[in-house]
């Protein structure tokens, strides 16, 4: 017997179809799918999409359940993100809609593709406001926040619908596309060899386009004839995947580089020509700046204030909407990241630059200064007891430079910021954090798409605050019996746990959370392997057999309550002023 909600959504077949002769639109789905070469579908079942998982399933594809929407479109944007082919989100409607469009936007803004494909009321009674289940205009709601969409109104929609979103997802300038799945078209029922007939292979679903031969020159003048020239470094270029490439433009002509933060580890943060320590030198001082997939965005001050208003840009970019961005650009590159690095060094062949000879042992004299008051830094904060974010960071970073390949997920206030400062990358495309938008909540999706993408092991460094938005997420780490060792960082609160309220109240301060929360106890209660530490040494001691295992791992590491500030730079808010503010 049918239920009153399948039949309320009209999702569900008012005649069972006759397999094989017969499919349904969920099964089409599948297919379409299975077609363009998914191998895994991240989402969380229930009216109308859980038939269409188990399809998902039966076509061979992995399908990732989640707790909550948006971890699972974290997870797909990460998978978009490191493979260049997009990660693939299932929703049910409305606020499982909502709640997984969160992470679509987010893939948006940071250039990821995917694809987002929600389960809809039948639009017909929607425009109508009929008052149908969940009714929502799904679509409309997308639109603005997405590179594409498109609805799906009959089964046979469905195989153009996905073969397009992908086309969009990775053409050009790499984003979120959203698919209308409504019941109307999952529910249907054709014909299986009629259904057969629907599918195709797209041709050339990235088609490269090549920068014009006058942007190649201008951009080879500049920078040949650079006196102090460096090299930016976004994430857009980690995503590229034009490794070798960037490699030949850096030590070819001994450029000075600067990765931001998840471009870190496509060239070594500690390699020969490593500008990272000198970010504000380079800010003042270089001439030209060359762009490789980076923006000048409030990250980098908007390339104004610090910046130096006599530096040159060229920029390497996909999408020449991003050309002359809050700075005037010299030499705009617009087209494919690969072909244009190889035109560029093709034109910049047998030239003879032109640099100052101080610059580069400059940088690196400054970055060997800075290297040595960040070690000694570290070194004072190793017999604090309790810990604070250095003396943990101190007992992580030899264990990670141990394990190069392991897969770095990153999230808080606090602990981002240290962690990003600390951790040295050598690898490209092996640090996923927060990105553009600087969103908290994305650290155990973009651990679980990591994991389940690559198949490498992965460690998520989180805040105490950061974990909490998506801690019950690690049941699905568990539940899959994925690589992942989540170490969070207790300090007790949102920057710290000693705020105190400034009303007469017994109310907690709002960024006072729980210093003697036990998160071990919530591994436990999945299976996972457990940990809870008070020193560096026990800190080290259980990251290095968690990664060893290949196991979920929780690594429950305690702070002092006092370890952190307020990262946005309201004074009043830290620590060593807070009694200012009583009332």
């Amino acid at each position: 017997m049918e239920s009153t909600s399948n039949n309320a959504c009209g999702c569900t077949p008012k005649a069972a179809p006759k397999f094989p002769e017969q499919v349904t639109g969920m099964y089409i789905l599948a297919r379409a799918l299975k077609n363009v070469g998914i191998r895994n579908v991240y989402g969380l079942v229930g009216i109308p999409i859980t038939e269409a998982a188990y399809m998902v399933q039966g076509q061979g594809i992995r399908f990732v359940g989640f707790r909550h929407e948006q971890q699972a479109g974290m997870a797909a944007a990460t998978e978009g993100y490191l493979t260049r082919t997009p990660g693939v989100l299932m929703t049910v409607s409305s606020l499982g809609f909502l709640n997984g469009l969160t992470a679509t936007a987010n893939a948006t803004v940071n250039c990821y593709p995917m694809i987002q494909i929600s389960g809809a009321s039948d639009p017909t009674m929607v425009d109508m406001k009929m008052g149908t289940y969940e009714e929502l205009d799904q679509l409309n709601t997308a639109r603005p926040l997405v590179k594409a969409a498109f609805r799906c109104s009959h089964a046979r929609d469905i195989p153009e619908a996905v073969n397009r979103a992908y086309r969009a997802a990775v053409s050009g300038r790499p984003g979120g596309v959203y698919i209308d799945m409504t019941t109307p078209a999952l529910g249907e029922i054709m014909d299986a060899a009629e259904a057969e007939k629907l599918f195709y292979q797209p041709v050339d679903v990235y088609s490269p386009v090549a920068p014009n031969a006058d942007a190649i020159k201008r951009a080879a003048d500049l920078i040949a004839s650079a006196k102090r020239p460096a090299i930016l470094l976004g994430k857009g270029a980690a995503y590229a995947q034009v490794d070798d490439k960037i490699k030949a433009l850096v030590e070819r002509y001994g450029i000075p580089y600067f990765p931001m933060s998840m471009s870190k580890g496509l060239m070594p943060d500690e390699g020969p020509l490593s500008a990272l320590s000198c970010r504000s030198t380079i800010m003042k001082e270089a001439d030209v700046v060359v762009m490789i997939g980076a923006r000048l965005n409030w990250l980098l001050g908007f390339g104004r204030g610090k910046w130096n208003p006599d530096t040159k840009f060229v920029h390497l970019e996909v999408d020449p909407q991003e050309i002359d961005t809050n700075r005037p650009c010299a030499a705009p590159v617009v087209g494919d990241m690969g072909l244009a690095l190889d035109a560029l060094l093709a034109e910049l062949s047998g030239r003879k630059m032109q640099a100052d000879p101080e610059w580069v042992p400059s940088l690196q004299a400054e970055t060997k200064e800075k290297g040595a008051k960040f070690a000694a830094r570290l070194a004072e904060a190793a017999p604090l007891s309790p810990m604070n974010h250095w003396s943990a960071l101190g007992a992580i970073k030899p264990v990670l430079a141990e394990n190069p390949d392991v897969i770095l997920v990153n999230e808080g206030a606090n602990t981002l910021d240290d962690t990003r400062d600390c951790i040295s990358m050598s690898l490209p495309r092996h640090r996923v954090d927060c990105a553009t938008w600087a969103i908290m909540g994305m650290g155990m999706g973009s651990a679980i798409g990591a994991a389940v993408a690559t198949g490498k092991s992965v460690v998520a460094i989180e805040g105490d605050s950061a974990f909490g938005f998506s801690g019950m997420e690690f049941s699905t780490i568990c539940r899959f019996k994925l690589p992942v060792t989540v170490v969070i960082f207790n300090n007790g609160g949102i920057y710290n746990g000693v705020g105190e309220p400034m009303d007469k109240t017994d109310d907690p301060a709002p960024t006072t959370l729980d210093v003697n929360a036990r998160y071990d106890k919530l591994g436990d209660a999945f299976g996972a392997d457990t940990y809870y530490v008070r020193t560096q040494a026990e800190l080290s001691d259980a990251l290095r057999k968690s990664i060893a295992s290949r196991r979920p791992s929780l690594i429950d590491v305690q702070l002092a309550a006092d370890a952190g500030k307020e990262s946005g730079h309201i004074g009043y808010l830290n620590p060593a002023s807070l009694q200012d503010i009583k009332v």
